[in-house]
């Protein structure tokens, strides 16, 4: 999807029942390739995250914290699904 310049990645989260969305710009090589990322779940709490498929970066579907030990950060959306249609929430500026 796109936003403006901006490229938002949405992901569906089937064996959660949930609906996630970030940039699709991965900020350690600057790749639009979020979207094509494997997701699963990370640590004791499962928090959902979405690994980078070209560095195997790992992100936070809820926070956009690098889960990989690295400083990088990337920008999640709220998504809110009614009546079988998908809805990203973005700031106007």
């Amino acid at each position: 999807m796109r936003h403006g310049d901006e490229q938002i990645a949405i992901y569906n989260f089937k064996r959660r029942n949930e609906w996630y969305a970030t940039q699709n710009l991965c900020p350690h090589k600057q790749q639009m390739a979020l979207s094509r990322g494997m997701i699963g779940s990370a640590g004791d709490d499962c928090e959902p995250k979405v690994a980078c498929p070209f560095h195997k970066k790992t992100f936070s579907l809820l926070s956009g914290e690098c889960l990989s030990g690295d400083d990088f950060q990337i920008k999640t959306y709220p998504v809110k699904v009614m009546d079988g249609r998908v809805y990203v929430g973005i700031a106007s500026e």
